[in-house]
């Protein structure tokens, strides 16, 4: 059994490879935020997470070598915001994707290079590849280390929880295609943003589609032709076994799936509530 993350151990993971916990957990990023530190000569850093001043410090503290790239998989703020004040400490070079509008996005981070899918950074120690996935944001990116076989996933898949989808910037249909394309890649472990190591992708990948899909089956079976129902209403039917004190953040991606559904003709938005159309 794997230990417990903690906020401020460095983990060996593999050669070349080091995760730190940020001290930031809490009921949507469990133990905190994993950013991991790539090469030993010169260092990558992917997602530098919060702007924490101690998180900053414990990064530089760990790097075996100088941080020369900071690697940011999307733009919610448990992500992004420490990279420009790392940037600023060690000049590395910024590299993502510019954040959409939003409150909830880290409107501070400005790229130095904008990766598009199927980018490389190539570093005389790792090669790591850019694979575009949107869904949980419009601008995520996972990352592929080459020469492991690692997938470092970000929010697109994480470990204890699934991932909240909430519209306008979260779309689901977006999120299970790129699930899907996942399993075109030839992966040995999933690196997530929260919480441990997953050594079956193709595995997890399958659960988190399948449980999408049962989720979406409970919002049609909820749906009626005859009586509208609003969000409320729905995600109390369809979250029932969740405490009611997450049906806010549920409420975000029941909204996900009805969106996908009134695209396929199977849900309308009334205004002032959702109903069903045709057989559910």
């Amino acid at each position: 059994m794997s230990e417990p993350l903690t906020a401020g151990v460095v983990t060996d993971l593999a050669p070349g490879v080091r995760r730190l916990v940020a001290p930031n957990p809490g009921p949507m990023t469990g133990p905190g935020t994993n950013t991991y530190l790539l090469g030993r000569k010169e260092v990558a850093v992917l997602d530098p997470g919060p702007f924490i001043e101690a998180h900053v410090a414990a990064i530089r503290a760990a790097a075996p070598g100088p941080i020369r790239w900071i690697l940011v998989t999307h733009t919610h703020r448990d992500h992004s915001p420490a990279a420009q004040a790392l940037a600023e400490l060690t000049g590395a070079l910024r590299i993502g994707r510019p954040p959409p509008p939003g409150a909830r996005q880290d409107q501070g981070f400005a790229p130095d290079r904008n990766m598009d899918d199927g980018d490389r950074l190539s570093t005389d120690e790792f090669v790591i590849r850019a694979v575009h996935t949107p869904g949980h944001a419009s601008n995520h990116l996972c990352y592929l280390h080459e020469g492991l076989g690692w997938l470092f996933t970000g929010d697109h898949i994480m470990n204890g929880s699934t991932v909240v989808i909430d519209p306008p910037d979260g779309n689901m249909n977006d999120y299970l295609c790129s699930l899907q394309r996942l399993k075109q890649l030839e992966l040995s472990r999933l690196a997530p943003g929260h919480g441990d190591l997953l050594d079956d992708p193709d595995a997890e990948i399958d659960w988190i589609v399948a449980h999408r899909m049962e989720r979406e089956a409970r919002v049609r079976a909820a749906l009626s032709a005859y009586h509208e129902k609003t969000e409320e209403e729905l995600v109390s039917e369809v979250y029932s076994e969740l405490d009611p004190h997450l049906h806010a953040v549920a409420a975000r991606s029941l909204l996900a799936h009805l969106i996908r559904l009134e695209a396929a003709g199977t849900a309308h938005d009334t205004g002032s509530g959702w109903v069903g159309v045709g057989p559910q």
